[in-house]
């Protein structure tokens, strides 16, 4: 559906399976170099500051050539005033599960785009609401594996979207990559253009 401009060539600073899946459906080519940054959240930053300073950093630490865009994105999701990383074992994760069952949170994207133009950023925001889950469930999605490298601990674009019983915004945010407004803001910078396709 779309195709880099003449020239330019894209680089995806994230080493996530689903962003890389998100951009590749609509038919972009790009290279994969995963950005190496210190991830940790600063004393009270907030979800939304810190996942576009986050995006931030990946994108400025992958080196770029002219000619070339590097997009980068960072993804939060956010409990009331706790911000839910990635759980660092399987004892947090079904932590992170107990505390989303029933309830509603925000997940939360910042991404930014550096080019020849210099840097733009954006922020997705997603209302995600679980059903209520039984400890039997909890205990076997975590023994899945699925929830291990995932923000809040779960995919809702696997085995989690079982846990989910309502999202509000942009799906494609929940999974990792407010993919419209990524587009749109590549459009306008002229970095991508819809692909005409031949009959």
């Amino acid at each position: 559906m779309y195709r880099l401009r003449p020239g330019i060539s894209l680089i995806l600073a994230s080493a996530s399976p689903r962003r890389q899946e998100l951009l590749a459906r609509v038919g972009l080519r790009f290279a994969v170099t995963a950005a190496q940054v210190d991830e940790n959240l600063l004393p009270s930053e907030g979800a939304k500051a810190a996942a576009q300073r986050l995006a931030g950093l990946k994108a400025r630490a992958v080196e770029r050539r002219p000619g070339q865009a590097v997009l980068a994105a960072d993804t939060l999701v956010v409990l009331g005033p706790d911000i839910l990383g990635k759980p660092a074992d399987a004892f947090q994760a079904a932590e992170m599960l107990r505390l989303l069952s029933g309830r509603e949170h925000q997940v939360v994207t910042g991404f930014c785009l550096r080019d020849d133009q210099g840097q733009a950023s954006g922020l997705g925001l997603s209302i995600v609401r679980f059903r209520e889950l039984r400890p039997a469930e909890i205990a076997a999605y975590v023994a899945s594996g699925e929830p291990l490298d995932k923000a809040g601990a779960y995919a809702v674009q696997g085995l989690g979207a079982a846990l989910v019983s309502e999202v509000g915004g942009s799906y494609t945010n929940v999974v990792g990559l407010p993919l419209a407004a990524v587009l749109e803001l590549m459009l306008s910078r002229g970095i991508i253009e819809p692909r005409k396709e031949t009959p």
